[in-house]
């Protein structure tokens, strides 16, 4: 159940504020989670994209987060709370700080990812259940992104001079390793897209170098087909079955 939980997170951690604004400041989108369970889709948990302007002593950052909690009738049966966070340029969404904290069935987990100056490498401070941290410095590609600012990313590319199936790549970091990430465009479909209802969007299929997603076009985020590209519908696939999020919810400043 761990993996499940984990994938729910994942796969809507993977939109973005830009000189365009791809995504306000101030915006908030929330998810209802869903497990395929002896056939049917059931509810097990909430997930919260939110972003806001913050602050520091030499410049302003966009705060990008993601809040993933299982609904409190399952929490006896898995619990989940967790959390991920990413300070990024505003305008390039270029990463400075990766936060991660999570609560699943039991198991604790704490990430911390500081983006050096140089762009090659990151200090990363990790804590496993009650160990000691442990601190190391991970190499890595120019370009590279956070998983969290990677979801924000997804939304500032223009697929409206995309042809169907055209890839598009990017790199991100993720359990102390990165993975390359692929997105295929597929083109166009109109879908219920939940709060926002019937919507035309543009249909994507993310693929990576991991076990952790399954099968060949399985693993899609539909965006709505406008300037704003929300997030609205992803489903997903994963060793150990299927699943999709749906956008209950949508407020901005």
């Amino acid at each position: 159940m761990k993996k499940i939980f984990s994938i729910l997170a994942i796969a809507i951690i993977w939109p973005a504020f830009s000189q365009k604004s791809a995504v306000p400041v101030g915006e908030q989108l929330v998810f209802s989670a869903s497990y395929n369970m002896a056939g049917l889709l059931t509810q097990l948990a909430q997930v919260t994209l939110s972003t806001e302007s913050v602050s520091t002593s030499k410049k302003t950052l966009l705060h990008l987060s993601c809040e993933a909690a299982t609904f409190s009738k399952w929490d006896s049966f898995f619990k989940i709370r967790d959390s991920y966070e990413s300070y990024v340029d505003p305008f390039s969404l270029k990463p400075s700080l990766y936060k991660r904290d999570i609560y699943e069935g039991g198991y604790t987990k704490k990430e911390k990812y500081l983006f050096q100056k140089d762009g090659k490498t990151i200090a990363t401070t990790v804590q496993k259940k009650k160990k000691p941290e442990s601190h190391s410095t991970l190499v890595i590609k120019s370009g590279t992104q956070d998983i969290v600012s990677l979801i924000y990313k997804l939304r500032t590319i223009d697929f409206t001079h995309q042809t169907k199936q055209q890839l598009t790549r990017f790199t991100a970091v993720f359990d102390e390793k990165e993975l390359g990430v692929t997105v295929k465009y597929l083109g166009t479909e109109r879908i219920n897209a939940g709060v926002l209802g019937e919507k035309l969007c543009y249909k994507i299929s993310i693929g990576a170098q991991t076990n952790a997603l399954r099968g060949t076009d399985k693993n899609l985020i539909w965006l709505t087909a406008d300037d704003q590209k929300i997030p609205c519908l992803i489903r997903f696939s994963i060793p150990v079955g299927t699943g999709q999020l749906i956008l209950t919810k949508r407020t901005k400043n």
